[in-house]
């Protein structure tokens, strides 16, 4: 296994009403990774999670911005660390993988590790989420690639470069997606690793909606679709324009050519109309493509902007810029003194 005490490590937990299981959350991530720095953010917690968590020695930070995504967006600016370790504080997701995980992430040198999870079907009995994740999962492999099985995991390793060049836009649940669309978009490399998922303590409640949760997410996905992939998006909108338009234009064509005469002006007014908007859909998709391609390259330089950890610089021996700094500084320093 790939040593990573080098490597500074933070463990972030985003809570809301977690108050049953948070401490031996951080307990069992203390025990897992004992040099790590662990993170609760509350959200605007109604229960004791803030105090269970500083119990057992995290530190607490609240989030007043309600929502899973507003919270990670807040965590990912706030802490620094080589590699971030984010879970959820429900106790479903094993803290003795995480070690695995980060060994993963280093001997890949991959930017994110998502971990997959067994045996979903016994999430608090809901199977309603379980075949929610499994069919947005296929619909994900359809838009965007096969890169992940497991979309929803918020059991996540990252680099710090991944962390500092997302731009984290969700609010809510689908968090997750924007993260997976993120690496499928700029092709970073991933990896995953399979778990048990675990039963949430009794008494505890999910905070997952799965109808009001399963639109935000499918919406979502659609507006990364338009952001990504405009071609694919327009494309598709054309496409169904231009067959409705034809629906209503065959019948008027087939009475003109054998009477010579268009006796359904309104209906062909109409599939004209929705020709043209299926041309302008097109057109739209086309443009924008080139939009959505530039908008791409400048967020993979501000990814590559982003200094490698600090233990990379160690493990692929490069020294740490401020030692180059230093190192550059003393010639010039030598020529003023002359």
């Amino acid at each position: 296994m790939t040593d990573s005490s080098r490597y500074s490590l933070a463990v972030l937990l985003p809570c809301y009403n977690e108050g049953l299981s948070i401490a031996s959350v951080v307990i069992d991530f203390r025990k897992a990774l004992p040099g790590a720095r662990i993170y609760v953010y509350d959200n605007n917690s109604t229960d004791d999670t803030s105090q269970q968590a500083a119990l057992a020695g995290a530190t607490v930070i609240t989030c007043r911005r309600q929502g899973k995504g507003n919270v990670v967006r807040q965590m990912f600016a706030d802490i620094e660390a080589d590699i971030y370790i984010m879970a959820d504080g429900d106790g479903t997701y094993d803290a003795a993988a995480a070690p695995r995980m980060i060994a993963a992430l280093l001997a890949d040198r991959a930017d994110m590790v998502v971990g997959t999870r067994r045996n979903i079907t016994e999430d608090a009995g809901r199977r309603g989420h379980a075949l929610g994740n499994q069919m947005f999962n296929r619909v994900y492999q359809a838009m965007f690639g096969r890169d992940f099985t497991d979309i929803f995991s918020g059991y996540r390793v990252f680099t710090r470069r991944f962390a500092k060049s997302f731009p984290a836009n969700s609010a809510g649940f689908e968090i997750e997606t924007e993260m997976s669309v993120h690496a499928s978009t700029l092709r970073l490399p991933v990896t995953e690793i399979e778990f048990d998922y675990g039963r949430r303590v009794e008494g505890s409640a999910s905070k997952l909606s799965t109808f009001r949760d399963g639109f935000r997410i499918l919406t979502m996905m659609a507006m990364l679709l338009k952001e990504t992939k405009p071609f694919v998006f327009f494309g598709l909108i054309s496409g169904a324009l231009f067959l409705v338009s034809a629906g209503f234009m065959l019948p008027v064509l087939a009475g003109y050519f054998a009477t010579g005469l268009v006796d359904r002006m309104p209906t062909f007014v109409l599939s004209m109309t929705l020709l043209l908007g299926a041309m302008l859909a097109l057109a739209c998709g086309v443009v924008l493509d080139s939009v959505s391609r530039g908008r791409i390259e400048q967020k993979r330089i501000h990814y590559l902007s982003q200094a490698p950890a600090r233990g990379e610089r160690a493990l692929f021996g490069a020294a740490p810029s401020d030692e180059r700094d230093s190192a550059a500084a003393k010639p010039a320093a030598r020529e003023l003194r002359a």
